[in-house]
């Protein structure tokens, strides 16, 4: 295990900390794309079947288990704690245009034809694309709350500190994972014009704002 896969990981747990303080302080889901936590969920849920089957190490074992119920106690949060204030009506992404083709190619490419396996690429192809529920969901309101904006900005910075990852796997142990290095390349291209606004907006203290779709 290397640092930017440690860092990573960090980051990653923080962006969810960052989200669940936010909801849990305004006691409001305001601005928080339920659909994407939706499907982060299923992400873990499908990506750590192997906390029954394989032990790797003490940190793989309890940093499974922490995305996990993070992942669910978001959900439910937002389904149920503070379902009043969820906003639907802009929560609109169709998850059937990302869960129909994201099933497709989980069989059609993967490295082995078991279930276990099957399901493990499908938690990776379904990752590069969870977040378009919540962006899809910004560019209609036109606008993000500071700390939706440092929740995504982690959540980016986990993806580019894992292809920092994979880059220094490939040099020092002549390893490479094509279906995870092509996903997670795909994931941070999507944040790509959200870092620019994050760095020149968000930082020198301004709210995000996107032009409104016509």
């Amino acid at each position: 295990m290397n640092i930017f896969r440690i860092l990573g990981d960090i980051s990653h747990l923080l962006a969810i900390i960052i989200l669940l303080v936010k909801m849990q302080k305004s006691k409001s889901c305001a601005g928080i794309s339920g659909k994407s936590q939706i499907l982060f969920a299923l992400v873990f849920t499908t990506r750590y079947l192997d906390l029954f089957t394989t032990f790797f190490s003490v940190y793989n074992t309890v940093m499974k288990v922490i995305f996990l119920i993070c992942a669910y106690v978001t959900v439910y949060m937002i389904y149920v704690k503070f379902r009043k204030t969820f906003d639907s009506e802009n929560d609109s992404f169709r998850l059937e245009f990302l869960l129909v083709p994201v099933t497709g190619l989980s069989f059609l490419e993967n490295y082995s034809f078991t279930p276990l396996e099957i399901l493990w690429t499908f938690s990776i192809y379904l990752e590069s694309v969870a977040i378009l529920p919540q962006l899809f969901m910004i560019s209609k309101t036109g606008e993000a709350e500071t700390i939706t904006t440092h929740y995504l900005f982690f959540l980016g910075l986990y993806r580019a500190l894992y292809i920092a990852n994979w880059v220094w796997r490939y040099y020092t142990e002549n390893f490479y994972d094509q279906i995870a290095v092509v996903s997670g390349v795909v994931q941070t291209i999507f944040y790509c014009d959200f870092f620019y606004l994050y760095v020149t907006k968000v930082l020198k203290g301004k709210k995000l704002s996107l032009p409104m779709p016509v």
